[in-house]
């Protein structure tokens, strides 16, 4: 939770009303979106003036979240989106750490200004760029954290269906619908709050879940194709070429989640997915654990990479094949027990 001191720098900080950014990090999840447009929500309830500005483009199963036509794209509109920064009074940065989380080009944009930043998010090492910052692991997402800010402000009035639904996404895709071992019994009284505050969670969760594109399940059937499976490592893994992606008009987001089947086989503890980006030269990698072996630290260690004790992503500049192979060789040298 925040301290006194810094409950009493937000409270001043919000005193006026003020032009505020919001940002999330590169390639926004559930998490991040809702996070941003419950924050945006609250704020323009208490007179403020603000806006969510994302590094890049959300995936289109977002776009059901209140407001997100609001959503200005930094990548789509540099100058734009530059001069709302230089505008803005106050910068809140949620679900990431590091600026360089938004992308070279937006965190340059960052850096160059000198008005007051909040962070709230729940990730390890957090970077010292805020003048308030709400960092706290042991959460499941930042939109409970979000919650949490706003009830320490004092300001629970302000919480409302449509925040509401906006935090509620959050809370169920970061928590893999409630079944993650950051879920607790508070997680679940906010989201019964929430419900009774009028929040539709059997019409979010299908349009999260129920709603996928024909190129997302021809992706995940490719995607299953082509996992291997090491059961003397506890291991599986997945793979994606461009060409597999381009070949199925894959749209963003449609690869979202893929990484969590490879845990659903009995003995099973670590798996990867690997997706080819030749636009960027890298390879992204998603990483999920079970039965406590750290995917955090052993993303850091090995891929540029970090996250959560149990899910974490990182990335390779080497080919596909390489990148692979240097994943099942560090296997030997780490202890994961099925």
């Amino acid at each position: 939770m925040m301290t006194r001191e810094d409950i009493d720098t937000v409270k001043q900080l919000l005193t006026a009303p003020k032009k505020i950014a919001i940002i999330p990090h590169r390639n926004p999840d559930g998490d991040a979106m809702g996070s941003t447009l419950g924050l945006y929500h609250f704020l323009q309830q208490m007179g403020h003036t603000p806006v969510v500005i994302t590094p890049n483009e959300f995936p289109d199963f977002l776009a059901f979240l209140p407001s997100s036509e609001t959503v200005k794209v930094f990548e789509r509109d540099i100058d734009g989106c530059t001069k709302l920064l230089q505008e803005a009074e106050l910068v809140f940065t949620l679900d990431f750490n590091t600026l360089s989380r938004t992308g070279d080009c937006m965190a340059a944009a960052l850096k160059n200004l000198t008005v007051p930043f909040v962070m709230i998010d729940h990730h390890q090492a957090p970077d010292t760029y805020a003048v308030v910052t709400f960092s706290d692991t042991s959460f499941g997402s930042t939109c409970e954290m979000v919650y949490h800010f706003i009830q320490q402000l004092g300001e629970s009035q302000y919480i409302n269906k449509t925040v509401g639904t906006c935090l509620y996404t959050g809370i169920v895709t970061d928590s893999g619908s409630f079944r993650f071992h950051t879920t607790t019994g508070t997680t679940h009284r906010i989201v019964a709050e929430f419900i009774d505050l009028g929040v539709d969670n059997s019409a979010i969760h299908s349009l999260l879940y129920d709603n996928h594109s024909q190129s997302r399940i021809k992706i995940l059937a490719k995607s299953l194709q082509n996992m291997q499976v090491l059961p003397q490592f506890h291991t599986s893994y997945m793979f994606l070429t461009q060409e597999d992606l381009n070949s199925f008009g894959h749209n963003k987001g449609d690869t979202e989640g893929i990484v969590n089947y490879g845990l659903s086989m009995k003995g099973i503890c670590f798996t990867a997915f690997f997706t080819e980006n030749k636009d960027e030269g890298i390879i992204k990698i998603s990483f999920r654990s079970k039965d406590g072996f750290d995917v955090n630290k052993y993303a850091r260690e090995h891929f540029s990479g970090g996250g959560h004790i149990n899910a974490a992503g990182g990335k390779s500049t080497e080919s596909l094949d390489a990148t692979i192979q240097k994943f099942i060789a560090t296997l030997a040298h780490i202890k994961i027990e099925g």
